[in-house]
């Protein structure tokens, strides 16, 4: 499975929803906490894009010289339908200084992260993260590639993955006696994570026989994945 450092390190590089939380800005509307866009540095600091009127940018300029304490939230939801969206959250506190000259564009400041600690809870577990851990993780292959997939999975393939039914033994019923309805949940270089749903759903992962390392690699694991379910 993957580690801790490596589930949040994917989490922050990914197109999850995040917001910076930073003391003295709590009455700020939420959209004014979401950065723009989100970056690791090769020291793990975390570069954050803000608009440069922001309040978060406001509180970072007039603390100057002084630590200001942030945190930053990560929230996964699912990209398809299904009961219990969120896959989990993670969390990356740190201190928060201003990082004139980076932001591409005027009218806009990135901010820098400097970890202190972090953790993550999610479909996997909870877990803390040291920064040393964080900086050198890297980020799951097929993260940029996810919510695709699982949206085309859900859309267009709904019956290969109703047929992974067929894996999970007599757990494909539920309470009632119907059969589940399997829902693809999360895709990783690792496998498949389906939800089954019904009365007391559940969640299976379905493991590749390796890692895959790209999106080749996946889609011939993917294949294998559906015809041993169609045996």
């Amino acid at each position: 499975m993957p580690s801790a450092a490596e589930r949040t390190r994917t989490l922050v590089q990914s197109t999850c929803s995040a917001v910076l939380l930073v003391p003295g800005v709590e009455t700020a509307l939420p959209e004014q906490l979401a950065p723009q866009a989100r970056a690791v540095g090769p020291d793990g600091e975390v570069f954050l894009l803000f608009p440069a009127d922001s309040p978060v940018v406001r509180a970072a300029t007039h603390a100057q010289d002084d630590e200001l304490p942030a945190v930053l939230e990560i929230t996964d939801v699912a990209p398809v339908s299904v009961p219990n969206r969120i896959r989990g959250r993670a969390w990356l506190s740190g201190w928060l200084t201003c990082a004139p000259g980076i932001a591409s564009e005027p009218g806009l400041m990135m901010l820098r992260l400097e970890l202190g600690e972090a953790s993550v809870d999610d479909l996997w577990g909870a877990g803390g993260v040291e920064p040393e851990a964080f900086a050198a993780a890297g980020v799951d292959p097929i993260t940029a590639y996810e919510t695709e997939l699982l949206q085309h999975l859900d859309a267009g393939h709904s019956d290969q993955v109703q047929a992974l039914c067929g894996l999970v033994g007599d757990r494909r019923l539920d309470g009632s006696g119907a059969v589940r309805r399997a829902v693809p949940l999360a895709l990783d270089r690792f496998g498949l994570r389906v939800r089954f749903t019904g009365e007391q759903p559940f969640d299976a992962r379905f493991d590749f026989p390796v890692p895959v390392r790209d999106i080749t690699e996946l889609r011939r694991a993917m294949h294998a994945l559906f015809e041993a379910a169609a045996r």
